[in-house]
């Protein structure tokens, strides 16, 4: 018999497939070719890259708790996580034909990669209250982000090793080594992960299941006021991760290699963060070790927002990628692992659809008000829709008192 360890690394393991995605094509690599080359015009691309970005947040919001009403009825969160996989691999591979010019065909195709990368996540993020329990779920989830950020790590190492980024006509095959890493190490998970079947005396349908789930959320006041924190704070790391490698290139003056090595030692500092504040969040609790990565992230994004008025603003934006760094993973870690210590035992694929809902709700208007901004002033003043969200989510966490975690 498969052993629960095993599982662990498994499950563990489609982090480190998944992250490539994120990190190259949603932070860093192609959302910066995107404005610089496809488009040729960083403002313009800035705005149309935020609007993607909000689109397929929007669809994704929709969809999620729809899907994971489905899944808890007819047990089939594995088959979803496994079409919804497929589905952003294909698109993340065709991503490598679009060409300069060809604006809407590349939008088209990240939209769809994104919106099912998106949906992947509800039913992957489901599994981890069947792998874990109150005492060790920081620790598996941190170790699961810290693996990820590995995996984003020596993609990036690969990438700088195979292919000349400083030339536009490389990145496009970059694509395609995202969509066969995906395809490669998102296997395990599908192969050995097992999904109780349950038995329903009485099934009602989705739709009737969906609003149940939201009559439910209702009732548990502790998990909707999270629910509404991570609404504010995730759409300020959404963020970041859409606009990070943009910001890098048309504020602070990176070239795209530069942002390879930087997405490189951002990876690093992740990976450290998760790992560590996996036994930190064990041993101090989540809400605590939420909050002092939610004042960090301020802390960070401030350090980005100064960084050109300083004499090195290159350095000082290091500085801050990497203490943002460290503090991300953590985040988004710890924010799973709490919820699976609070959430209701027979509505795990609903309440993680709840989950992404909330951290996709209004995750547009990050991005929208960014490309807003930028367009009309500069991305250095959009910047302050970032620290913005986060502050507002730092307080109403802040003031949640928790049963457990």
């Amino acid at each position: 018999m498969f052993k629960i360890k095993n599982k662990i690394f498994a499950w563990s393991l489609y982090d480190f497939a998944s992250q490539p995605f994120s990190t190259i094509i949603v932070t860093f690599i192609y959302s910066a070719f995107f404005t610089t080359y496809i488009v040729e015009d960083v403002d313009k691309g800035t705005l149309l890259w935020t609007r993607v970005i909000s689109i397929s947040a929007i669809v994704a919001a929709i969809l999620s708790p729809i899907l994971g009403a489905i899944a808890d009825r007819n047990s089939s969160r594995k088959l979803m996580l496994i079409v919804t996989t497929y589905i952003a691999i294909i698109f993340i591979g065709l991503l490598y034909f679009p060409e300069k010019g060809d604006v809407m065909l590349s939008l088209i195709f990240f939209a769809i990669a994104n919106v099912a990368f998106e949906l992947s996540t509800v039913f992957y993020n489901s599994f981890l209250p069947d792998l874990s329990n109150n005492k060790n779920s920081g620790k598996i989830s941190g170790n699961a982000w810290g693996i990820g950020f590995v995996g984003g790590l020596i993609s990036l190492f690969i990438c700088l090793s195979m292919f000349d980024v400083n030339q536009s006509s490389e990145i496009p095959k970059i694509n395609i080594l995202v969509a066969i890493w995906f395809l490669i190490f998102s296997a395990p998970a599908f192969i050995f992960l097992k999904e109780k079947k349950k038995s329903v005396t009485k099934k009602l349908s989705t739709l009737n299941q969906l609003k149940s789930t939201f009559t439910s959320i209702k009732e548990y006041k502790i998990i909707f006021k999270f629910f509404i924190a991570r609404l504010f704070y995730n759409d300020a790391l959404i963020t970041i991760f859409s606009l990070g490698g943009i910001y890098a290139v048309g504020t602070v003056g990176f070239e795209l290699r530069e942002v390879f090595i930087l997405g490189i030692f951002l990876n690093i500092s992740a990976a450290i963060g998760s790992f560590i504040f996996g036994y930190v969040e064990d041993k101090t609790g989540s809400k605590r070790a939420i909050l002092i990565t939610l004042y960090l992230l301020i802390f960070s994004t401030l350090i980005a927002f100064f960084a050109p008025y300083t004499s090195s603003p290159k350095t000082t934006f290091w500085i801050s990628a990497i203490l943002l760094g460290l503090m991300v993973g953590p985040n988004q870690s710890s924010s799973r692992s709490l919820l699976s210590k609070i959430i209701p035992v027979n509505k795990k694929n609903e309440f993680y659809g709840f989950f992404a809902l909330t951290g996709k709700a209004t995750s547009f208007v990050g991005p929208l008000l960014f490309g807003i901004i930028s367009a009309n002033f500069s991305q250095q003043i959009a910047l302050w829709i970032v620290i913005l969200l986060f502050c507002i989510g730092t307080i109403i966490f802040k003031n949640i008192c928790f049963d457990k975690g």
